[in-house]
């Protein structure tokens, strides 16, 4: 029999609940539970069955169901309410952003990410990054910040994970229905989707614009799987980081070349750009053509562009970095060339960048840190790592005072709160709690929750957790073809949710050490076995498909799992996502987190436990080294703030205080409990957790800093350098070249400075004078800051405070370029100090005073 077409039937949507089609496709349910309970009371078992896809939902639900539901007075009373919080949402005017920068409601933050992690239905992410993404896209939205974003829309997105019966990973990709995802397409004023192109060698790639409602926030994506492209092109846009490298420097291009173009046509006019990551970077150069072509230089161009770019790094370590050949570089940029007015020398320059044994690579990190004015870490440490990982790219200043800051990452409170949680804090700090998550003094009022209700809750979760996997491991075992009567005698008696239970789950890369714990197994096979306190941990995540180490130590997992005395006690979730997260960091009663110190970026797993009352058990790294700082009684410390003579020591070292404090501290402590079972002291303990992560680790925080910290910095300067016809830019890149060619002349010469070897005193309160001569050749003095710099140092020459500065005031002309200043170095206390003098470049309304990467010391 042959079939004429295929045709989709809708089930017709009851005029009075009619709006629930609406809300569907704006993602602003994934934050709000009681617009996800409006499709849960429709239909539970098919809401669990569509993934939670509550467009999928609409098309497979029964008009049955849907008529049922229009003629409930519950239902009814239910909708209306979301219908109502939902508008009031939208409509509100006075969102942080209004109340605090009303000036500023003119300006566009557009923000360029590789993943968007907003939900499980939409799996546009593989872990971390996108998470961040899509947390910072809901916060950006609750308040009220004018904001885009812009990324790709993966056809295959990141793979499913399956475990063979083996225990080996195995990648399985799927082919998403963009139709039956909470997505829009973005229409032209023809009323056809928009789409944009983008030039790669010998031909153009064309790309379809969709888009994610995210509350108050779209975040447009891009899709090259159409019929106008070539078969291999359309494969652009088919798997997140899938591929070789031409496949990956494509897709950088499509994202940051293609997705200036797509806010071009969208006819928006951003005036911060945020590359999140470095696989945006190659918007700046489009932006940079665009001005060029409109008669500024390249140079120019440059200014302009860097006054409102900004750029997040969220990787410490130095392969983690996309860097291309120089050559197929080139090959995909070399149009650019002529366009940009300048050599293929100095635009590979640009991100050249020298690898270990001579051979030389195109940086994207590096590219984004010369075009960006402003760029920043994700956790106080990262900041450190980075600048000392990146202080080649200005050389000759002292790392830890190069241009990148740090702004630490935070967690979206109320996509990862637990429903039981929020309606304990509804009863006992008020409705209104989620309004106040930057007020430190607010969470103060955790202690008034009643020990057992918190108690209560958190176990009513950690019940819910162990019934999902007891499910998810039956699914498993199903597949390994075990007999449906062994399964069900094993599954109701996996996980026992009165056991303390640690949970490890995240990405699978070698440097996070999930088998860390298994260093002294006999160790670990007696505390997981203790007849009176016993222990269980839960491990997910997934490993890179090309990542084979990786993949090895979920292969060890799984083989240990199956082990005598490790039976029961250790089990390997599958499939980590969104959802899988949830159940883990609201059900687990403590969060371990291992990295090797100083390579976790920021780890923002751990602190979605601590906002359900979960405990983190962490390395003194990323984010949790400045939450034990701020409060010690959160949780507990893995290691020690310091370096190690080798990584095996540091592995030694590490496991040995994850096994003495699991015994001597942690374990005693979750079992020690009141006449009516309650554990008083690890409650007080989870209290502080919560007290401590929620204020200062949110996205609600997070976001506000970078607004004021970094936003709208940028967008004034941004919009300094574009007026009048790009005077600023212009004129700050004449000088610019001005001090670049005359740099070599400049030298600081003796004139009363100490010899070496020599000693001066000096009273404190009085201050020590200092006067150096200057040669500065055609400079000028006010071309330049001339700085006193000097350190505090004890006996044997250890620096007890380093990097202070005196400005040197005006000089005084000696004639032939050569000036005297002079200043006072004036120490707040006594003690011995080194000092030198150095000078750098010195313009008005500059991003950092070492942003030219110039600079000369005395010598």
């Amino acid at each position: 029999m042959n079939y004429a077409g295929t045709v989709k039937i809708n089930p017709e949507i009851p005029a009075n609940i009619f709006r629930i089609k609406e809300l569907s496709y704006n993602v602003w349910w994934t934050w709000n539970p009681s617009a996800v309970k409006l499709f849960q009371l429709i239909d539970e078992g098919l809401w669990e069955k569509v993934y939670h896809n509550p467009v999928k939902f609409l098309i497979y639900v029964t008009q049955e169901k849907l008529e049922k539901s229009s003629k409930s007075r519950t239902y009814i009373d239910a909708y209306n309410k979301v219908m109502e919080e939902y508008d009031s949402y939208l409509g509100a005017q006075d969102t942080w952003f209004h109340e605090n920068h009303d000036g500023n409601k003119g300006d566009l933050i557009a923000y360029f990410s590789a993943e968007y992690g907003i939900h499980e239905s939409l799996p546009i992410y593989s872990g971390g990054l996108g998470i961040l993404a899509g947390d910072h896209v809901k916060s950006a939205s609750d308040i009220g910040l004018p904001f885009v974003g812009i990324g790709l829309l993966y056809k295959q997105g990141y793979f499913t994970q399956r475990i063979s019966s083996e225990g080996w990973q195995e990648a399985v990709y799927y082919n998403l229905d963009f139709s039956q995802l909470p997505l829009n397409k973005a229409m032209d004023h023809n009323g056809a989707q928009l789409a944009v192109d983008v030039e790669l060698p010998g031909r153009k790639v064309f790309a379809n614009i969709w888009y994610i409602q995210a509350g108050r926030v779209r975040v447009y994506l891009l899709d090259t799987n159409i019929d106008k492209n070539k078969a291999e092109d359309r494969w652009f846009t088919s798997q997140l980081y899938g591929g070789d490298q031409e496949m990956r420097i494509t897709q950088e291009i499509i994202l940051g070349i293609g997705g200036v173009k797509t806010l071009r046509a969208l006819g928006l006019k951003p005036t911060v750009w945020h590359m999140n990551e470095g696989h945006s970077v190659f918007l700046g150069l489009e932006r940079m053509k665009e001005l060029v072509s409109e008669g500024l230089s390249f140079s120019e161009a440059m200014e302009a562009v860097r006054a409102s770019t900004v750029f997040t790094t969220h990787t410490p370590v130095p392969a983690g970095n996309d860097a291309f050949p120089l050559q197929l570089v080139s090959k995909y940029f070399r149009p650019f060339f002529d366009k940009l007015r300048i050599s293929e020398n100095v635009f590979l320059d640009l991100g050249k960048e020298m690898e270990p044994g001579g051979s030389q690579t195109f940086s994207l990190t590096i590219l984004a840190l010369k075009i960006a004015g402003r760029a920043n870490g994700v956790s106080e440490l990262h900041g450190h790592v980075s600048r000392k990982l990146w202080e080649k790219t200005w050389e000759g200043v002292p790392f830890e005072e190069n241009p990148i800051s740090h702004i630490t990452n935070g967690v979206h409170t109320r996509t990862w709160m637990a429903e039981e949680i929020k309606l304990l804090f509804n009863t006992h700090l008020g409705g209104d709690w989620s309004s106040h998550l930057s007020d430190e003094k607010f969470w103060e009022n955790i202690k008034n929750i009643p020990d057992r209700e918190l108690w209560k809750a958190h176990q009513a979760l950690k019940l819910k957790m162990v019934e999902y996997i007891r499910g998810k491991a039956v699914e498993e075992w199903t597949r390994y073809g075990q007999m449906m009567s062994d399964i069900s005698a094993d599954a109701d008696t996996l996980l026992n949710p009165d056991h303390l239970t640690i949970g490890f789950a995240r990405r699978f890369a070698t440097y996070k050490r999930a088998v860390l714990i298994f260093r002294d197994m006999e160790r670990l096979k007696k505390i997981l076995n203790n007849p009176e306190m016993p222990m269980q941990i839960i491990f997910s995540g997934k490993a890179h498909p090309k990542d084979k180490p990786g993949q090895e130590f979920i292969k060890n997992i799984f083989d240990i799992a199956r082990q005598e005395g490790f039976k029961g006690r250790i089990f390997f979730l599958e499939d980590y996502d969104m959802n899988v997260a949830r159940y883990l960091v609201q059900g687990v009663d403590v969060w371990l987190n291992t990295p090797r110190r100083p390579y976790e970026a920021s780890g923002t797993s751990g602190q979605k436990g601590p906002i359900n009352g979960v405990i983190n058990f962490s390395v003194l790294d990323g984010w949790w080294r400045e939450a034990y700082n701020i409060n010690n009684d959160s949780g507990w410390s893995i290691g020690m703030e310091r370096e190690y003579p080798s990584l095996d020591i540091q592995d030694q070292e590490d496991g040995l205080d994850i096994y003495s404090k699991l015994e001597k501290i942690i374990i005693p402590l979750y079992y020690d409990r009141d006449k009516d079972g309650i554990p008083l002291k690890w409650v007080k303990k989870m209290k502080q957790s919560m007290q401590t992560v929620i204020p200062h680790f949110s996205t609600d925080r997070m976001v506000k800093d970078y607004t004021e910290k970094i936003y709208l910095k940028a967008a004034a300067q941004g919009s300094d350098f574009s007026s009048g016809g790009y005077a600023k830019a212009k004129n700050v890149s004449a000088f610019k070249s001005r001090v670049y060619s005359q740099w070599h002349q400049v030298r600081i010469e003796h004139d009363s400075l100490t010899k070496p070897g020599e000693t001066a005193e000096a009273l404190q309160g009085k201050g020590f004078d200092i006067s150096v001569i200057v040669m500065l050749g055609q400079l000028k003095p006010q071309d330049v800051t001339v700085e006193i710099y000097y350190r505090k140092v004890g006996d044997k020459g250890l620096v007890l405070e380093d990097g202070l500065t005196q400005t040197m005031g005006q000089p005084e002309d000696l004639g032939g370029g050569r000036f005297r200043f002079k200043g006072v170095m004036n120490p707040l206390n006594g003690g011995n100090y080194e000092y030198t003098v150095r000078a750098f470049p010195f313009y008005e309304g500059s991003a950092h005073k070492f942003e030219m990467g110039l600079i000369k010391w005395f010598d």
